[in-house]
């Protein structure tokens, strides 16, 4: 059983099927059909089972899976760690929506410039689905919000804040100003499926006042979250920085939630699993929250000769 078998398995049950995995492996069919029977029967169990037009992992198969990732995973750390003057390799980074479209970009291009040998993949998910995949060796990292409860980072995780994010009530313009949860005219909520920390800080803060939303209505991206605020179909959170994206912000009001506060972004992986490549993404994320706070206390302070506590539509956001 050697590590380009493992790829190979892996690289099955990621792509949900052969003919994907050889495309991304750059293998002919054949070979991975192959390399998987080959594995089999070197373990001397199937792997998998047909299902109509499916792949699907047979419980030996499941069982060899989380395996399959940590090999593969001390395999990625021992090739970083001979190379610690150099980072190179794959890094899997898994973040929050709001992070990968605020913060995320320009600091990327930063970092591919700086170490172009590491291969930087990218996938987005809820803080609570993302410390999962961190958990589970899918991911080797994940910059997620801070859990409300603090149970879900234990002893298994290593973290280092790198971004301070102010969450802001979004209703439909004309709404009046919000100072208490009872002063909300809508009872729908619009928001991310369970998992979203920012979702859960904000049904924490209405159930501290005795108040339920009506109604969740779950959406998948910022932009679809405040184009059904602006449509009056509710009210929604968000982190102040994600609203200097939209293309109009006119029909929105942006409410200031003082007891909720700010919220830090913490880079999360597992102890012990940490490589030169992550460890260049850290020095560039610690880096430039450093030089992010000057300049988020300079967006802060502007249009402060708006109503206290609203602000009908959005200019700019903190980048």
């Amino acid at each position: 059983m050697d590590l380009a078998a493992l790829t190979i398995f892996r690289a099955v049950v990621r792509e949900n099927g052969v003919t994907r995995a050889a495309a991304k492996l750059n293998r002919v069919q054949s070979n991975v059909t192959t390399r998987i029977k080959q594995l089999e029967e070197q373990l001397g169990a199937d792997l998998f089972i047909r299902d109509g037009r499916r792949l699907v992992l047979t419980p030996a198969g499941e069982t060899l899976l989380p395996y399959a990732e940590r090999l593969l995973a001390l395999a990625d750390e021992a090739r970083h760690a001979v190379r610690a003057d150099r980072p190179s390799g794959r890094l899997r980074l898994g973040t929050m929506e709001s992070v990968a479209a605020t913060r995320l970009p320009g600091l990327l291009a930063r970092y591919h410039q700086q170490w172009p040998d590491v291969a930087l993949e990218l996938e987005t998910g809820t803080t609570g689905k993302l410390i999962e995949r961190v958990r589970e060796f899918e991911v080797d990292a994940a910059l997620v919000a801070t859990p409300l409860d603090p149970a879900a980072l234990g002893d298994l995780f290593e973290t280092v804040p790198v971004f301070r994010e102010e969450l802001v009530m979004l209703t439909p313009r004309g709404h009046r100003p919000i100072r208490g949860v009872r002063d909300i005219a809508l009872s729908t909520l619009v928001a991310f499926e369970r998992g979203c920390a920012y979702r859960a800080y904000i049904e924490k803060w209405y159930l501290e006042h005795g108040v339920r939303p009506a109604r969740v209505l779950e959406l998948g991206s910022y932009h679809a979250i405040v184009a059904c605020v602006a449509a009056g179909a509710g009210v929604a959170v968000a982190p102040r920085s994600v609203l200097g994206l939209q293309a109009d912000a006119s029909n929105i009001a942006v409410h200031d939630l003082p007891d909720i506060g700010v919220i830090e972004t913490l880079l999360v992986w597992r102890r012990g699993h940490f490589s030169s490549a992550l460890n260049a993404l850290k020095q560039t994320l610690v880096a430039q929250e450093s030089a992010g706070v000057v300049t988020a206390e300079v967006v802060a302070g502007a249009g402060s000769d708006a109503d206290p506590g609203v602000r009908a539509g959005v200019s700019a956001g903190v980048a």
